[in-house]
C-alpha cells in the first residue's frame, strides 16, 4: 500500500531527495548542483513510500498570492504507471489548498506534459528548455 506524506523530519527529507536523485541525476543525467538549490529549504517536499522504501517526491513552494509552485515531481522507473504521481499531485494540491493557494504553475517536461493536462493544467507559453530538457509552463 502506497502512503503519500508530508516530509516532516530530516530522513523523510532525505528520502524525497534520494528518490529525486534516482529519477533526474542518475536516470536523466541532470546536474546535481542544478537539481538541488535554495528552494529547498523553504519548500514543502512530499514523499510516496511503499512499505518504508521511498518511490516517489515532489515539492511545493509559495509564490505571491494565492498561487503555489509545483516542482521536482518524481516517481522512481520501476513503479511508473501505478498512480503514483496521481496520488503525489492530489496530495500536494490538497495541502496547498489547505494554506489558500487556489491556482498553481509548473514546469513540466514536456513528455510529460500530457500526465498533467489530465490532472486539470494547462499549457500557458512556449516550449523552452531547463536542465538541458525541454519544458512547458502550464498552470491550473
Amino acid at each position: 500500500m502506497v502512503e503519500i506524506r508530508l516530509a516532516e523530519n530530516d530522513r523523510e527529507r532525505a528520502d524525497a531527495f534520494a528518490v529525486r536523485h534516482r529519477v533526474f541525476v542518475e536516470e536523466q543525467g541532470v546536474d546535481e548542483d542544478l537539481e538541488y538549490d535554495e528552494h529547498d529549504a523553504e519548500a514543502t517536499h512530499f514523499v510516496a513510500y511503499d512499505d518504508g522504501e521511498p518511490i516517489g517526491a515532489a515539492r511545493l513552494r509559495t509564490l505571491a498570492g494565492d498561487c503555489g509552485k509545483v516542482e521536482r515531481v518524481a516517481v522512481v522507473q520501476s513503479r511508473r504507471g501505478e498512480g503514483i504521481g496521481r496520488a503525489l499531485m492530489e496530495t500536494l494540491e490538497n495541502e496547498a489548498e489547505s494554506r489558500g493557494l487556489s491556482s498553481f504553475i509548473l514546469h513540466s517536461q514536456t513528455r510529460a506534459a500530457e500526465f498533467y493536462r489530465r490532472l486539470g493544467y494547462e499549457r500557458c507559453g512556449p516550449e523552452f528548455e531547463e536542465a538541458g530538457i525541454p519544458h512547458v509552463e502550464m498552470q491550473k
